[in-house]
């Protein structure tokens, strides 16, 4: 999870536990709305994860402004756009937010491998637009 932080501070030039938050935010997401095996083989590869995926949670407050509202149009607080808000609830721009993605999926195909990934992707609508 360390090596994730890092990369994601450097690529996104944040601090880590910005970093840290919005990894947590991601994961939490793809806890969700993911295939269970591939997402779960993700989390137990990052030690730490399940830590940050509580932490993001408790601190997300379900986002706002106009990501948020757009959010309530597509399922509520949930989906891609309900990410988004969150992030952005942080403090992360879009261009932020497109890098974070980047560089996550570019360290979990490290982790799980092309396939794997693929499967997640597929799994979730618009997500492929982001990786």
């Amino acid at each position: 999870m360390e090596e994730l932080i890092g990369r994601i501070t450097a690529a996104l030039n944040i601090d880590a536990g910005l970093a840290h938050n919005a990894v947590g935010a991601v994961l939490g997401f793809l806890q969700k709305e993911g295939p269970t095996g591939e997402i779960s083989q993700l989390i137990a590869g990052l030690p730490g994860a399940q830590e940050a995926i509580d932490a993001a949670a408790a601190g997300s407050g379900g986002g706002g402004g106009l990501m948020g509202a757009l959010g309530g149009l597509f399922g509520g607080a949930g989906g891609l756009m309900g990410l988004a808000a969150q992030l952005q609830g942080m403090g992360l721009g879009m261009d932020q937010i497109q890098t974070l993605a980047e560089e996550f999926f570019a360290a979990a195909r490290e982790k799980l491998g092309e396939e794997a990934v693929g499967r997640i992707t597929a799994q979730i609508p618009g997500l492929d637009r982001f990786v």
